[in-house]
């Protein structure tokens, strides 16, 4: 489909659980399913040759005594001898046949370690702005842009974690379902939902083992002076730990102080800040593509 994360990393090894099973070799010990079936054949084989070795080296000399005495001239022979003989060959090849073909002995298992491994676990921060200048069409725009992010990575990526972010003058972290069927609403300052993203991170989500993205939707409206603050935010503290941060501002409108402020972080951060204007609903999947378009390299 052309889409993914844009610079996904495997981190590094430190502190993180994941493994995966890999040879090491073999063992005596281990379950039916990992079992060596060529090496434990080769085992068996080199068991009978080495056991059948020296009692055919008998068997072959009691026959040999055997030929040799039944050879002789019925006067010579010794009836006691050859009945000796033919009762030590009977034995001996009762005992080759008691030779089993394959012994827990040869058995041989796959040996497998856990290995540590790279991770490339990542997290998803959807931050919706439900203040009163979002109109109900701005909402609903919103969440259909969040609803095509939810289903792209459910679809593509099996280690991605979402966290939902509401805000208007107060952000709060939120289930997915609060996320797009709350009604609450109020005024608005962007920075509360960029300084709560900052501290989930902070506390739950350390940059050396999580790959770390933002997509933000808003109006643009934001308080006063904020929109500085968020741009402080951003250039100080979360852009430094993220691996991208979409912004999609819903408006046809002339853009406002927040836009301008963005074009500074973006600015800073042009391969991992990303911002695109959405317009009507027709806007959310080409902007949707042009947001997280596969890159070359």
């Amino acid at each position: 489909d052309g889409l993914e994360l844009p610079h996904l990393e495997r981190k590094a090894l430190k502190d993180l659980d994941e493994v995966k099973p890999v040879r090491a070799g073999l063992t005596r010990d281990g379950v039916p399913s990992r079992i060596n079936i060529v090496r434990s054949m080769r085992e068996a084989y080199a068991r009978r040759i080495a056991m059948r070795a020296p009692i055919r080296r008998a068997l072959r000399e009691a026959q040999e005594a055997l030929e040799v005495e039944e050879r002789k001239d019925p006067v010579l022979r010794n009836p006691a001898r050859i009945a000796e003989l033919k009762a030590e060959i009977e034995r001996l090849e009762k005992r080759l046949e008691a030779v089993p073909f394959i012994d827990t002995y040869d058995l041989r298992y796959n040996n497998l370690v856990n290995q540590p491994q790279p991770s490339s676990k990542a997290v998803m921060f959807c931050i919706m702005d439900v203040s009163g200048s979002m109109t109900q069409a701005h909402k609903d725009i919103a969440k259909r842009f969040f609803l095509l992010l939810y289903l792209f990575l459910e679809r593509s990526y099996e280690k991605v974690e979402l966290v939902f972010v509401r805000h208007h003058t107060a952000a709060k972290e939120v289930d997915e379902e609060e996320f797009f069927y709350s009604r609450e609403t109020g005024g608005t300052i962007v920075s509360s939902a960029l300084n709560l993203v900052d501290e989930i991170i902070t506390r739950r989500y350390p940059p050396a083992q999580w790959n770390l993205y933002v997509a933000q939707a808003s109006d643009g409206d934001n308080w006063d002076d904020d929109s500085v603050n968020c741009r402080e935010c951003l250039i100080r503290s979360l852009m430094p730990r993220l691996q991208y941060y979409t912004y999609v501002e819903i408006t046809p409108h002339a853009h406002q102080a927040l836009w301008e402020e963005y074009e500074t972080v973006a600015a800073r951060f042009p391969e991992r800040f990303a911002m695109r204007q959405i317009i009507e609903a027709g806007d959310i999947y080409p902007v949707f593509r042009e947001l997280f378009k596969r890159r070359s390299g």
